[in-house]
């Protein structure tokens, strides 16, 4: 135990800075314990889409959702989420909802979103269209 006061009273910035990565650790794993999203990876997105017909929103902008995107994926940027202009996805508010971004952080946020306009059941994929493309799963081009 003397050799940890002794650390901290040597290293004061290095041990501040090591407590506040230890509760952001904490927080971060609190905040995922209570929250109604899941996060699920693209076999488990694979199943909630074929066997509970789960509607994937894709939050990315328009060009990245034309250029590649889940087949039958809604787009609804993060944008129009926030300002609250989700009209169009109403009717799925008893269904489950898989949110898709790039790489699965701003998914996260759209999904809590929607949990707060009151959706029931939101996932969040992980890794994203980039783990989805990676395993070589399938991915539709918009002509429009």
């Amino acid at each position: 135990m003397q050799e940890y006061i002794e650390f901290f009273r040597a290293n004061p910035l290095l041990s501040l800075a090591w407590v506040g990565l230890f509760i952001g650790l904490i927080v971060s794993v609190y905040k995922s314990s209570v929250s109604k999203v899941t996060n699920v990876d693209y076999q488990q997105a694979t199943l909630l889409i074929n066997k509970q017909d789960a509607k994937v929103i894709d939050v990315r902008g328009k060009d990245e959702f034309k250029k590649g995107h889940i087949v039958d994926a809604i787009n609804v940027p993060l944008s129009e989420i926030k300002n609250n202009q989700i009209s169009a996805l109403e009717k799925y508010k008893a269904s489950p909802i898989i949110m898709v971004c790039n790489a699965g952080m701003v998914s996260t946020q759209a999904a809590q979103l929607m949990v707060k306009a009151g959706f029931e059941s939101v996932h969040s994929l992980k890794g994203g269209m980039g783990d989805w493309q990676q395993n070589n799963l399938p991915v539709t081009k918009s002509k429009r």
